[in-house]
């Protein structure tokens, strides 16, 4: 039951890989995945518990030495561990849902049209750099998966041909996963070591910035040699009716921009869940919405209220997420990550090394149990250590290469981050295509990026 486990995940993963040849929809697949994998748990629980390779079983027991049996598994498993998990896949799925949302929003009421008008160049290799640099800077404020939200509604502004938005998407994942691995809330594995206590605010955006820009710069520079011509604007339809004007359009741009930066500080100051801070301020965004179209015509009403736009929403993006998301917390509840985690550690045993696996790794399972895995293998060393646990130590080479290596190494597969399975579900990226097109360049990119912080730590 334990490798069954692992055969469904590689199986539905392959489903998933192959939506245009199959014509099947990748998230039916995921979502088959995300139940087979607990429907195999359960009814091989004793059998894959009793292997011993499962810390949150190991933690269970511990805090119910009574727990024996039958009774004690279901316990563990339906009350526990998926009550545990549900709690966080939601907290992930009401933040996409309203950053989607609010985004939709700007979108209707014409307020990315007063960035795209700013933005005059069809030039694709100086539209790239531009989208870039935009893409690595704001994902660092916001973070890295509603930067791409953000600026995938720009590229449908700007580019008019399908497989030329496709390119420019996948280089806005590659550029807001890069983005976020310097910041301390620009990713959610920066987040997690920033709150654990591994790093610093200050010592992350020391220690990462250089090589994360580089990550970024690289793909980029070669693409300059490679790529050529201009992009063509989508054709503007000519609506007889101002649904909008230009204070409307700015007024919505500017909430919505500025309701996506509050997230970060809304955490910061009550401590409570970035998905709380997303939906305070799609509130206050409908709230606002509600009043100044109160009085305007049915029909302007319509198009431009929050209950109409809600029905635009990428519903099966959201329920992508929910299967992937839930396969991967089965496998790490019942210890296959884990597993994962000692193996690397025991063949490799080398800093440099276990972290660049793991942001391989991070491409093809969810970077954040694997940081979770690597944070509960590694305690923090006292500052004094010396030797191989000086590497442990807070804002050590460990933790600092891991930020890097798990933000930026899931931008070599589509599926491999959070950005990418929302620009994947937005714009209906292909698997194959991403593997044939993109993914050299950031393995290009990643590899360029760790010589440089591999430099910086011998200099």
């Amino acid at each position: 039951m334990f490798i069954l486990m692992v055969v469904i995940f590689i199986l539905g993963y392959t489903a998933i890989a192959l939506e245009h040849p199959l014509k099947v929809d990748k998230a039916a697949s995921a979502l088959i995945i995300g139940t087979l994998t607990w429907v195999v748990y359960m009814l091989g629980a004793e059998s894959i518990l009793h292997l011993g390779f499962s810390p949150s079983w190991s933690n269970f027991l511990a805090e119910h030495p009574d727990a024996h049996g039958l009774h004690a598994v279901h316990e563990f498993i339906v009350e526990s561990e998926i009550i545990h998990h549900l709690g966080e896949i939601s907290e992930i799925l009401f933040f996409l849902l309203g950053a989607m949302t609010i985004v939709e929003v700007v979108d209707q009421h014409e307020g990315f049209k007063i960035i795209t008008d700013k933005i005059k160049t069809t030039n694709k290799v100086k539209l790239l750099w531009i989208l870039s640099f935009l893409t690595f800077f704001m994902s660092a404020l916001l973070d890295n998966l509603t930067t791409t939200i953000v600026l995938v509604a720009l590229l449908r502004k700007l580019i008019d041909d399908k497989q030329t938005r496709w390119f420019f998407a996948s280089m806005v994942v590659l550029a807001a996963n890069a983005g976020g691995a310097w910041s301390p809330i620009g990713d959610v594995t920066t987040i997690m070591l920033w709150i654990g206590g591994q790093v610093t605010a200050l010592r992350i955006i020391e220690g990462v910035f250089l090589p994360s820009l580089v990550c970024m710069v690289v793909p980029l520079g070669i693409l300059s040699f490679t790529m050529k011509g201009n992009v063509t604007r989508p054709e503007v339809e000519e609506d007889d009716i101002d649904y909008t004007t230009k204070t409307e359009q700015i007024l919505f741009l500017v909430l919505g921009i500025s309701g996506l930066l509050f997230v970060p500080v809304f955490k910061t100051l009550t401590h409570l869940p970035p998905y709380m801070g997303m939906l305070l301020s799609l509130g206050i965004l409908w709230v606002v919405g509600e009043l100044i179209h109160k009085d305007k015509p049915k029909e302007i009403r319509d198009k431009l209220k929050v209950i109409a736009i809600l029905r635009r929403v990428d519903v099966p993006t959201v329920l992508f997420f929910l299967g992937i998301l839930s396969a991967v917390a089965a496998l790490q509840s019942a210890g296959h990550l884990s597993l994962l985690s000692r193996f690397l550690d025991e063949k490799l045993g080398n800093i440099f090394l276990i972290d660049l696996a793991i942001g391989v790794l991070s491409s093809i399972v969810d970077n954040v149990p694997l940081v979770a895995g690597a944070m509960g293998m590694y305690p923090i060393t006292d500052a004094a250590s010396t030797g191989y646990n000086a590497f442990f130590t807070v804002d050590g080479a460990f933790w600092e290469f891991l930020a890097y290596t798990a933000g930026t190494g899931g931008s070599m597969l589509i599926i491999g981050s959070a950005a990418g399975v929302a620009a994947m579900g937005l714009e209906k990226i292909d698997f194959i295509w991403y593997l044939k097109r993109i993914s050299w360049l950031a393995l290009v990119g990643y590899l360029s990026g760790a010589a440089v912080y591999y430099i910086e730590f011998g200099l």
